[in-house]
């Protein structure tokens, strides 16, 4: 979470899956605060949260926004490779399901 005052202008949740594999979810910030790297921020705090954790292997983001992602090291990765818990859990209750338009990344954390 970042703010400006009492102000919430940036968001940001990591949710962990299983002990292999957390996700990045609802990244957002404030339109007039974007492009002040507070998006970049958020991602990398998330990121350094699951290297903390020393069993996280890979951060999974589902996003519209792949170049963001892209340009922090993330791959895109065939939907049809992201673990079924994930896809039972949250997927199966979204009202785009099963024709989804978001990109699926994973960023590769270091052993």
């Amino acid at each position: 979470m970042k703010k400006d005052g009492d102000k919430l202008v940036g968001y940001g949740a990591l949710h962990i899956h299983s002990p292999r594999l957390a996700e990045i979810r609802s990244l957002i910030v404030l339109s007039s605060y974007r492009g002040q790297n507070i998006g970049k921020r958020l991602v990398e705090f998330m990121l350094n949260e699951a290297k903390s954790l020393n069993v996280i292997e890979e951060v999974l983001v589902l996003t519209y926004l792949s170049q963001f992602f892209m340009k922090m090291n993330f791959i895109e990765i065939a939907k049809e490779t992201i673990p079924e818990h994930k896809i039972w859990a949250d997927c199966i209750k979204c009202i785009h399901f099963p024709v989804c338009n978001e990109i699926s990344l994973v960023y590769k954390l270091e052993e």
